[in-house]
Order: structure tokens, then C-alpha cells, then sequence
């Protein structure tokens, strides 16, 4: 949950927003990097007001239904300076879905494993392709985003290299 408290707060903090506001830019945050999913974003909205971390206030707009507009009370915001300090020094192993099959490629054969490293290399490929197309032509990407499809850039040519040298060793 603490992922997720900081993402809510974090994108609370910047301005007080209703639930589908939230929804979008988590959206938008999650086309660019992946790791967190969920189902609904109401639940752990209600979660953090239980806390008193956030504040739900009923807003109307003329011949709409009501909208609840979700903003920070000062605990969430003390919450969420704590926690993003923390995630700075936060270096828990990241998990990659190749790891458990390089523990197992011994059980399939060279020509096998090779064929399939190179699958992956494809898809890497194509990811780094998209990445890199949103950053021409996305004008309006935001400073922070701009830096996390950077950083996923760099680690997708960081295992593309890897991938190239283990086919090689095979």
C-alpha cells in the first residue's frame, strides 16, 4: 500500500483533483512505466480519507451528477514528504520476468534459448522505439515524465546488451 499511498498522495499534492481526474493520470503515468495495478481507484481513495490523509468534498455541476473532489490535508502532505524521501533510498531488487527462465535455460536447447532471447530482444526493441517516439512527439510531456521514460530507455538497452551477449555465449 505504501506504493500506492504515495502515488495517490503525490498526485493529490499537486492539486486537489475528483476521482476520474486521478484515474486519467494514472493512466497516463502507467502508459509510460509499469509496476503498479489497479483495479479501482475508490478503494484506496477511501482507505487514505480514513486516515486522515485526504479529504473528500462533494462538488455539483450544473445538470451533471455530483463529483466527489479529493485534497491533501496536512498529514497527507507530512505522509507524502516522508514517503518520497524514503523511495529515494529505496533499493529493492527490481524483478524481471527473464530472471526466472535464465535460472532455467539450461532445460532447453542452444538453438532454442537463442531463438527466444532474440524474441525478447524484438519486443525490447519495440518498446525502446515507443519510448523514444513519445519523446519526439509528445510536446507536453511533463519534466518528471520525461525523465522516467529516460530511465526505462536506459535499462532497456542496458538488458538489450546483456541479451546480445549471453546469445553470443551460448
Amino acid at each position: 500500500m505504501i506504493k500506492y499511498e504515495l502515488l495517490f498522495l503525490g498526485l493529490l499534492r499537486e492539486k486537489p483533483q475528483h476521482g476520474y481526474e486521478i484515474k486519467r493520470k494514472i493512466k497516463e503515468i502507467l502508459r509510460v512505466f509499469a509496476g503498479i495495478d489497479l483495479k479501482s481507484i475508490y478503494y484506496p481513495l477511501r482507505v487514505l480519507e480514513k486516515k486522515g490523509l485526504v479529504s473528500r468534498h462533494v462538488t455539483k455541476v450544473i445538470r451533471r451528477p455530483q463529483r466527489f473532489t479529493y485534497t491533501l490535508t496536512p498529514k497527507g502532505r507530512a505522509r507524502f514528504e516522508v514517503l518520497l524521501n524514503r523511495s529515494f533510498l529505496d533499493f529493492k531488487r527490481p524483478q524481471f520476468s527473464l530472471d526466472l527462465s535464465l535460472y532455467f535455460l539450461k532445460y532447453v536447447t542452444p538453438t532454442v534459448g537463442k531463438r527466444r532471447l532474440r524474441g525478447r530482444i524484438f519486443i525490447l526493441n519495440r518498446l525502446s522505439q515507443g519510448l523514444r517516439q513519445m519523446l519526439k512527439k509528445e510536446k507536453n510531456l511533463s519534466f518528471s515524465l520525461v525523465l522516467i521514460i529516460e530511465h526505462n530507455l536506459k535499462m532497456l538497452e542496458a538488458e538489450i546488451q546483456f541479451l546480445k551477449n549471453l546469445i553470443r555465449t551460448l
